[in-house]
Formats: C-alpha cells, structure tokens, sequence
C-alpha cells in the first residue's frame, strides 16, 4: 500500500522565506514518562524520527525542555545532516521533574540556551527559534530583545512564540519580525481562534500544539463519529484534516514515538473534507469550547 505523502498538506514558507510541508511533527513525546529523560523504547523512536522524510514531513518542532535535551539528540541522532528538514527548537522554560515547567526568560540564560541546543542539533544557524513562554517575572521587552540580538548576530534564522496573546504578538513585531505562534488550538479548544485570526491576516505560521484532541466529538454516535466513518478515517484523523482546512498557515505538528501511528497522521492529508462537513464540525467543535 502507499503511504500518503505530507506534500499533500500543501506549502508554507517560515519568515517568507524557508518552504516547509505544512503537516509537520512534534518532538515532545519521543521523551521519557512526564516528558523526562529518556523514552521507554529508544529505537521505536529512531525508527519514527527516520520515517519522517520519507513520508514528506520536513518540519519537526522540539524544545531544549523536552527530556531535557533528550529529543534534540534523537532528532540529530536519526536525521542529521538535515537536509530539507526544518528542525525548529523553543527556549524559555527549565525542567526538575517529570511534568514540571517553570518559565525563566532571562536573556542571559535564553542565549545560554539557544547556544546549548546548536551544539546539541549540530547546526551552525537555527532555522526557526521559539520562546516556549513569556516568562512573567521578566519584563517581556527584554525577552524580545535577547530575540533580536539573536537574530543580529545569526545564531537564528527565524524567531516565533509560544503561547501568546494577540497583543504579545504586537509588542515583539515592534522588536523583531515574529515568525510563528505556538499555541494550543483544536476543534474543541478556540481560546486561540483570536490569535490564529490574527497571524492568518500577517502571514505568520500558526503552530497548534495538541491539534488532534476532539474530547466528547470523537464519541461514538457523533457527528465526528459518524464523519469519520463516512470518510473511511479514524476520529482523530478527521480532526487533523478540518484543523489543517481551518487556515493556510496552519502547520500543525501531531507527536508520537511510533511509526504506525505517525503514518496514520500522515494520511490526514489524504481526506478531502467537504466544504459542508467542514462547517458542521466547526459549529460542534465551537458549541463544545462554550460548553467548556
């Protein structure tokens, strides 16, 4: 059988300028328990990083917190040198446990940072660099402007965030050209739908991290349900086809650390949702958000 290829998923260009397949993957859940150390089956994840490019996805988001820096040296261990693969990382948020982020936005440990995870993917450049969050205690600007001098001084590329308001997205293109926002967005989660909105009428990428959750929708009886058999998919996969038909910058980056269910998400891309399939989901998925 052939595999579906994320081309399908049509065209973005990071920054205006580096072309990726909008379906791309997150690198979070090749880690241990908790998001810590290392994963239960290291191999099963090296076999899943090294089916990535051969399925089409060349963009993979990860973070210096995830593990920490376990998922960083898997991807380089499975697929470096890179090739056409975007290797996108995050700063900004420190590990002491499994399930435990605390924010810490101070330039001087986000460029200690930034120069860990080069070294860690091997790389000259980070092709796309995220704050993974604001850190309260931080006055925002001075967050933004270690962006900058980051972007200055060449060790990034391009530069996004990571859970952000509308008007966070604002105050850093006042400091540098914001490339991405990564926030958690879904059919059944619009807190984002603002800030996605907002990034669609820029031409900034919207990254949906936990794109595939559908909650009482993937149901069976519902409309998701019935859907899903209708298109011959799995719930899940529908949810990531309507989430990839919402917005032309929409990259969403499902996870895994199998191959099996990294080829299911794959062929998402495959499902040609009706333009009348795709409202009547949007209505269910936005009276489930108010529902709460």
């Amino acid at each position: 059988m052939a595999h579906a290829h994320a081309g399908k998923s049509g065209s973005f260009k990071i920054g205006g300028k580096i072309a990726i397949n909008r379906l791309g993957f997150g690198a979070m859940r090749i880690t241990g328990k908790g998001i810590w150390g290392e994963p239960a089956d290291r191999e099963a994840c090296l076999r899943t990083l090294k089916r990535l490019p051969e399925l089409g996805v060349n963009f993979i988001d990860t973070a210096d917190s995830y593990g920490p820096d376990v998922s960083e040296h898997l991807i380089r261990t499975a697929l470096h040198p890179y090739g056409d693969i975007l290797v996108a990382t995050k700063a900004g948020l420190t590990r002491t446990g499994p399930n435990q982020w605390h924010p810490v936005g101070r330039p001087e440990y986000l460029r200690q940072e930034a120069m860990m995870s080069l070294r860690f993917l091997g790389v000259e450049q980070i092709g796309l660099w995220q704050l993974h969050r604001i850190d309260p205690k931080v006055p925002r600007d001075e967050q933004f402007g270690l962006i900058k001098s980051l972007l200055d001084e060449g060790i990034i590329a391009h530069a996004g965030l990571s859970e952000v308001s509308v008007d966070d997205i604002e105050a850093a293109r006042k400091v540098f050209p914001v490339a991405t926002v990564q926030n958690r967005y879904n059919l059944v989660d619009r807190t984002s739908e603002a800030v996605l909105n907002h990034c669609e009428e820029h031409g900034i990428g919207f990254i949906p991290w936990y794109p595939l959750a559908a909650g009482d929708l993937a149901k069976p009886g519902s409309l998701l349900d019935t859907l899903a058999k209708h298109y011959n998919a799995a719930p899940s996969q529908l949810a990531l086809a309507w989430v990839l038909k919402r917005s032309p910058v929409m990259l969403p980056i499902p996870g895994t650390s199998q191959v099996a269910h990294l080829e299911q998400n794959v062929a998402a891309v495959d499902i040609a949702l009706s333009d009348a399939d795709f409202a009547a989901l949007d209505q269910e998925g936005r009276a489930a958000f108010q529902r709460g």
